[in-house]
């Protein structure tokens, strides 16, 4: 049974920085494309940065770029979402994501991936 289990969520003032971590089990990391999405009450959950192979190929949703880094930790079947430069615009609820066989809509559709971790809230204060 797959198991994404996430920590790492919190509150901080703006241009700070946070760090999420999403642990697998029953899956491994290394060879699937893995991804972080978030959402807000009202809005579909939208990709936030997606990794494939251990940093081989990553993906950045532009309103990102510059202040994420998605990475991962083989070893312990582990990928993480470093968050710098916080925006209030960043507050949302973040999930990691795993794929397993599905169908391919882009590294950043929610619809690429079927499992989900349960989701940690980050707050941005301005």
């Amino acid at each position: 049974q797959v198991q994404l289990v996430e920590s790492g969520g919190g509150s901080v003032q703006a241009t700070g920085s946070l760090r999420l971590s999403c642990a697998a089990s029953g899956y491994t990391v290394s060879n699937n494309w893995m991804g972080w999405f978030r959402q807000t009450p009202g809005k579909e959950r939208e990709g936030v940065a997606a990794i494939y192979n251990g940093g081989g190929g990553t993906n950045y949703a532009d309103s990102v770029k510059g202040r994420f880094t998605i990475s991962q930790d083989n070893a312990k079947n582990t990928f993480y979402l470093q968050m710098n430069s916080l925006k209030a615009e960043d507050t949302a609820m973040y999930y990691c994501a795993a794929r397993s066989g599905s169908g391919w809509y882009g590294p950043l559709d929610r619809r690429t991936y079927n499992y989900w971790g349960q989701g940690s809230q980050v707050t941005v204060s301005s």
